[in-house]
């Protein structure tokens, strides 16, 4: 921030209430002017709304004025002059507000007793206080009770920082006393009791200097000064946020204080408790002091915003994907809650985050933040500053934050410096703000105001240019509107977009309505975006709302760069476009399909764009009775305007373009004219009113209070000739300069789209260039009819007549013409319906009218290009009487009684008194008399089915008409009995068996319902007064049953239950048997083991069965096991279990097949190695069943290669082998057992020696 420039906002925390006198009526300072003094009345506070009215019902705030401060300069001073307005103040009555004016030296006073038209009371010239050259630049003022507190730099340079507090008598300008404040302070606030005012001393950086980084001594610091007894005793506490010697103070550089050497205080609020919160920008930190003692309490980082979804680059195209992770470096701060501030991340040395933040200051924790939402904003509104976008500014750059309770309802005020808004948050619950509405800034809202007291927010706003046709202002809104004025016109979401972003949308230089839908429109929007972009607003509802936008492209997909300044919807699909360029032959006609996708390219005529440089194309419109496709067009200004050698012609032009031949015909139009420096009058816009009638808009190049021109004429085009420029006249038909400084704000320049929609209304809007130079407000204007030419006469006439309760029937005929259109009916100004026109008549039916007489009008509204006029009827007129509805509700009891109910309903608020009649057909049955709009009564009926209605029969005097319900249809039953028996019909089975017994005879049709407690176990049909119900999957056990006749819709006998029946049932049983082993060797024994599972542990006996023997196997707990012997034969055998059940178990069976194999032998020999020749020898051989317990048995033969020696039995394992007499030598022998099915074989070869 340069030395030069100082830009803060006032600090709002507090609610004066102190009462003093005001100045008023005088410039002091001012030459020419006596420096009288005016004291007024002093006028109480207005009372403050009802805090307990519910959010959902909370009014507005709405602009009621917009003051350029310009008009409030001394005498003499030139209009061009910088005059600014930063921070301002008001009186304790909130009537006069000041504002300080650093660029003219000076506080400026306006009055604001009618916040509707704020006057001008001149300025206080600051220079007087002090030696002549001292530079006085205030920074921030206030007011405590009659005198004025102003802080003013007098600074000479960056390290020799001075100021001082100046206290000023308001009712004369008067200097009561000055303090010197050591240094060069930023903002001041006051105590809410006005005890104390506490200044930050800023000390600002230079720029220039160490490459604009800290630290740049000296350091800053924080002065407060107690208001207490004479302000000429008033005196200056400092409290320093650095060490004596200059080093860090320890809390500071604990917290992760940036440069604490270097503070940099810029903003502080108190709170009610005396806590003063400082903001240290550059250093991004906060800073809690307490105000009595001056000990600093707490000081924290206020840490980095990390934030995705914002626009980073200023390449003029909506791109909003990108993110930042930057320090918040908060500027404006103010007490929201309890230990709570938040604060306004404008971003200053380092930072520039986009958003605002709410802290706790006890521990410094963020706990709520903006994000993206303070930009997505501005986007919605229209007001993105592209300019601004680029990662290395700060965006939106919200600076002022100011809080305040207006009208019961505790608000933030957040102030986007570049996008020129204030956002309106309700603070119920301050850890989640919740955003109410944005209001409209002129250009740098830098000083935010609220004036509780009376409703009202002030803002300041200080850019100054009047080169640019920029000047500062001071806007006040008031809190009270049903809706506010503004925005006329938000986007929508992108649609499909994940997470949500508005349409990103300005600069709206040209309108066209849909050929057929009166609710759609189309804007595009200028060269100040990129690409050309042509956005689809619904106009249903207010505010408008831009629901979708098409990008023009090439057919190559490239995007066009397109300077729209005009745009016709075709009845066939997609528009053309009237693009304006920079350059004469820039200048072209642009056809596009609904996709944006450019399918034509018309150039103008080479000697028509000669004559162009930069005022060329300023609308396109479709031309009606052609027969081939007829546009027309309007330059903005003469040709030959601003090019070298060139004479400009006398007029402008107006062009009718054939699409299908190419001929162009041109008609000269008259601009007025404008005696102002550096401003000139040209067309902005053209649209077709009828087959030979256009419209146009005609506007100067001012704005503001300057403001001339913004106009719209009607011009008769005659057939014209093609080669000539036909001179034609033009008709005033809209005035739209009171429409625009009817919106209270800063009057807009470029009035540059205009259309008529499918039902006739008119619309306008102005093209906020992007921000540039301008405000960034756009208005959508809605005119009504205001281009109707002469039409037919038409007739309406009404015809109104209730048709039930709070029922109107308003049917309204039409004659003249074909009637083509929509009728409007009123009562009073208020549409109460719109009907369109069949047939030459329109009907409306009406709900919910309050009694009593109304008087209605219809209103015919004749379609667009119908050549009707519009016609009102005369009042029709309609008495409403209270109609009632009368309910019967009916049910049966047993022995012939029926229960009544009626209730009788007004259909408007009314007491209903009297008496209500049921009937059977023509016969009475029951009557009483009605209690509060109800009756309870009794019918002795006989049993069967009656059909009854009730009557209301008014008492004399009621307001209520009689009425008769609907037919209610009740059925008497007789009473029933039902008995239940029940059997065992097997394990896990039930059989219930249930008789009913009518107590008058008569078929018993239905169900019965079968119970165990209130489980529903079965359902059977009643059949000759029984019905029966099976039950499978029984639990073991005792069961109790019931049983439920359940009547049929058709049966006359009533509902009846049995008493409860007890029965016993065993359960299902499973049975599971196994073995150990499955599958062994012959002369193996194995385990049998059998499990019986069913309900409760089963203990008994189970049987085993298996080749005829059968074994018991006991069972305890269900489980029990037999050993099979060893004597089965080699095969497979199937093992039977069976459980024959008992008393509360069923019977069940299972079976396992057991495998019995070969058992595997091994042959161990006793003969000796050697043996005598000659003789025979006796020896042992061996067989072995090692997985046997059965002793192998079989034969064995000795063999000699293949010669059979002898062969052995062999009984338990052993057989006694006689080898026959061998003759000397050494024998291979080989002995084979062969044990037949039972054991497996098996051999073994052995040697011996005979000698």
């Amino acid at each position: 921030m340069s030395l030069r420039t100082v830009r803060r906002s006032v600090g709002t925390t507090v609610t004066l209430a102190l009462g003093a006198a005001v100045l008023a009526g005088v410039e002091l300072g001012t030459p020419g002017l006596a420096a009288a003094a005016v004291r007024g009345p002093v006028a109480p506070l207005a009372p403050a709304a009802d805090p307990t009215a519910p959010a959902d019902g909370a009014a507005y705030f709405d602009r009621t004025a917009t003051y350029p401060v310009h008009l409030n300069r001394p005498y003499g001073e030139p209009v061009a002059t910088e005059t600014v307005a930063e921070i301002s103040d008001v009186s304790d009555d909130g009537r006069t507000l000041y504002y300080t004016d650093a660029a003219g030296q000076r506080v400026g006073v306006l009055d604001i007793s009618d916040p509707s038209a704020p006057a001008g009371r001149g300025t206080l010239d600051l220079t007087r206080y002090f030696d002549a050259g001292t530079p006085v630049q205030p920074t921030s003022v206030a007011v405590v009770g009659d005198h004025l507190l102003a802080v003013v730099d007098t600074s000479t340079s960056f390290t020799a920082p001075s100021g001082a507090l100046l206290a000023v008598r308001t009712s004369d300008g008067s200097l009561v006393h000055r303090i010197d404040l050591g240094g060069q302070p930023d903002s001041i606030a006051i105590s809410a009791d006005g005890a104390w005012a506490a200044i930050a001393m800023e000390n600002q950086r230079d720029e220039d200097a160490n490459g604009a980084a800290l630290p740049q001594a000296p350091a800053g610091f924080l002065q407060t000064v107690a208001l207490t007894g004479d302000p000429t005793t008033w005196t200056a506490r400092p409290v320093p946020f650095t060490n004596p010697d200059g080093s860090a103070l320890a809390a500071f550089a604990a917290a992760g204080i940036d440069t604490p050497v270097d503070p940099e205080p810029e903003y502080v609020a108190i709170n009610a408790d005396g806590k003063v919160a400082v903001t240290l920008q550059e250093n991004n930190g906060v800073v809690v002091v307490d105000l009595p003692t001056g000990a600093i309490e707490k000081v924290f980082s206020a840490g980095n915003a990390r934030v995705s979804g914002i626009d980073t680059t200023s390449d003029g195209v909506f791109n909003p994907t990108g993110s930042l992770d930057k320090p918040r470096e908060p500027d404006a701060i103010a007490w929201v809650g309890d230990g709570l501030v938040a604060t306004a991340n404008e971003g200053d040395w380092k930072g520039g985050t986009r958003g605002w933040t709410v802290f706790d200051t006890t521990s410094g924790d963020v706990v709520w933040d903006a994000g993206n939402s303070f930009e997505q904003i501005a986007v919605r509104h229209g007001l993105f500053n592209d300019a601004r976008a680029k990662a290395s500014s700060k965006g939106t750059e919200p600076e002022g934050l100011a809080f305040a309770e207006v009208g019961g309802t505790p608000y933030a005020f957040v102030g986007s410096e570049r996008s020129n808004f204030v956002a309106v948050y309700d603070m119920t619950d301050p850890r989640n703000p919740a955003f109410r509405q944005v209001l409209p800034a002129t250009n740098g809202p830098e000083g935010i105001l609220p004036v509780p007291g009376r409703d009202l927010l002030a803002v300041s706003s200080e850019t100054d240019n009047a080169a640019a046709g920029v000047r500062a202002s001071v806007s006040l809104y008031e809190l009270g509107a049903d809706a506010p004025s503004f925005p006329s016109i938000v986007a929508g979401d992108v649609p499909g977009a994940d997470p949500a972003q508005p349409i990103g949308w300005g600069a709206l230089s040209a309108l066209s309505a849909d050929p057929t839908n009166p609710d759609v429109l189309y804007a595009a929007s200028d060269s100040a975006y990129k690409p050309g972009r042509v956005y689809t607003v619904d106009v249903s509802s207010t505010p408008a709302e831009i629901t979708s936008v098409v990008d023009v492209r090439s057919s190559a997909g490239t995007r066009e760069n397109l300077d729209i300044e005009g745009l016709a919807a075709r009845p066939e699909g997609g528009f053309w476009l009237a693009s304006e360029g920079a350059t004469g032959p820039a200048n072209a006609l642009v056809r596009i399909d609904a996709d944006g996708v450019v399918q034509q390219t018309v150039s103008l005529p080479t000697d028509v764009t000669a004559g162009l440089r930069n005022w060329g194309l300023e609308g396109v419109s479709i031309a009606q009775g052609f027969a081939n496709e007829t546009l027309y067009v309007a330059l903005q200004r003469p040709l030959g305007t601003g090019v070298s050698g060139a004479t400009p012609e006398a007029t402008t032009r107006i062009g009718r373009y054939d699409t299908v031949t190419g001929e162009w015909t041109w008609f000269g139009y008259t601009l007025e004219q404008t005696s102002t420096s550096g401003d000139w009058v040209g067309l902005s816009e053209i649209v077709t009113v009828d087959a030979d009638t256009v419209a146009v808009i005609e506007r100067d190049k001012l704005n503001g209070p300057n403001a001339r021109i913004k106009r719209v004429y009607t011009v008769d085009l005659p057939a014209g000739t093609p080669g000539t420029v036909t001179p034609v006249e033009k008709e005033l038909a809209v005035d739209v300069l009171p429409v625009l400084t009817e919106q209270h704000g800063w009057t807009q320049e470029k009035l540059e789209g205009l259309t008529i929609a499918a039902d006739g209304e008119v619309y306008a809007v102005t093209d906020n260039d992007g921000l540039k130079d301008a405000t960034g407000e756009t208005q959508l204007l809605r005119l009504g009819r205001a281009l109707d030419t002469e039409l037919a006469t038409t007739t309406t006439t009404l015809a109104a007549q209730q048709t039930g309760a709070g029922a109107v029937r308003l049917s309204a005929t039409v004659t003249g013409g074909s009637a083509a259109g929509e009728v409007e009916f009123l009562e009073g100004d208020t549409v109460v319906g719109t009907a369109p026109v069949t047939a030459g008549a329109a009907t409306v039916d009406l709900t919910g009218v309050a009694l009593g007489p109304h008087s209605y009008t219809a209103r015919f509204v004749p379609a667009t290009s119908s050549g009707l006029a519009a016609s009102t009827s005369d009042p029709g007129t309609v008495t409403v009487t209270t109609t009632t509805t009368t309910t019967l509700t009916a049910s049966a009891l047993n022995r012939d009684v029926a229960n009544l109910t009626v209730v009788v309903a007004p259909a408007a608020s009314t007491p209903v008194t009297g008496r209500v009649v049921v009937r059977e057909g023509e016969t009475e049955v029951a009557a009483a008399e009605l209690v509060d709009g109800r009756a309870s009564l009794q019918a002795a009926l006989p049993p069967g089915r009656h059909t009854l209605t009730a009557t209301y029969v008014p008492a004399e005097g009621a307001h209520a008409a009689g009425s008769s319900s609907t037919s209610s249809d009740v059925t008497v039953l007789t009473s029933s009995t039902t008995l239940l028996t029940a059997v065992s019909s097997g394990a896990g089975r039930a059989q219930l068996r249930a008789v009913v017994t009518p107590r008058v005879e008569s078929p018993v049709l239905g169900n019965v319902a079968f119970f165990e407690g209130v489980e529903l176990v079965g359902v059977g049909p009643v059949v000759d007064g029984q019905a029966t119900a099976d039950l499978t999957g029984v639990s073991g056990g005792a069961h109790t049953y019931t049983a439920m006749y359940v009547p049929a819709g058709e049966s006359l006998v009533a509902s009846s239950t049995s008493p409860e029946v007890e029965l016993g049932v065993g359960a299902v049983t499973s049975l599971y048997v196994g073995a150990t082993p499955v599958d062994a060797p012959y002369g193996r024994t194995r385990t049998v083991g059998v499990k019986v599972t069913g309900g409760t542990p089963v203990d008994g006996v189970a049987q085993v069965h298996l080749g005829g023997i059968r074994w018991n196997v006991t069972l305890v707990d269900g489980v029990g096991r037999i050993t099979i012997p060893s004597g089965l034969a080699v095969g497979t055998h199937t093992a039977l279990a069976v459980f024959a059940g008992d008393a509360t178990h069923g019977a069940s069976s299972g079976t396992i097949d057991l495998v019995v194999r070969p058992a595997g032998t091994r042959i161990d020999e006793a003969l000796p190695g050697t043996i005598a020749a000659g003789r025979s020898v006796t020896s042992s051989f061996y067989v072995t069943a090692p997985g046997s317990q059965v002793p192998a048995r079989g034969a064995i033969r000795i063999y000699h290669g293949g010669r059979h020696l002898t062969t052995a039995e062999v009984r338990n394992g052993r057989a006694t082998v006689t080898l026959p007499g061998l003759a000397r030598g050494t024998y291979d022998l080989r002995a084979e057992f062969d044990g037949g099915a039972t054991f497996a074989r098996s051999q073994l070869t052995f040697r011996t020696v005979a000698r």
